[in-house]
């Protein structure tokens, strides 16, 4: 999921809504919004790596967790219009988030 969200959606920019979604937050507009997608592009693309590396799973729960809470939260507040579904993002997201830390717990 972080792979295809931050390699495919942001970085290569296969989903032109995410853009959308950046510039209806204030201040970033796409002044900043190309460049704020490429660096979250790069994080969830390391976030990737991470999870696929299989080190400290805890903490990249936590990780995982921190960033996806940030990014819903933000989009639901700014950019709720935006969004095809919003409601079907934050419980598809608990469920990925739910997955995320069974596989943390795992030995």
């Amino acid at each position: 999921v972080w792979l295809y969200e931050g390699l495919w959606c942001k970085l290569l920019r296969g989903e032109p809504r995410q853009f959308e979604v950046v510039k209806a937050v204030p201040g970033f507009g796409p002044r900043f919004g190309v460049m704020f997608l490429l660096g979250l592009g790069l994080v969830e693309v390391a976030l990737a790596l991470w999870v696929l590396s299989g080190i400290l799973p805890v903490p990249c729960a936590i990780a995982q967790t921190v960033l996806l809470v940030a990014l819903n939260a933000n989009g639901l507040a700014w950019a709720r219009h935006i969004i095809h579904d919003p409601a079907g993002m934050v419980v598809k997201n608990i469920a990925f988030l739910t997955l995320a830390w069974v596989a943390a717990s795992l030995p």
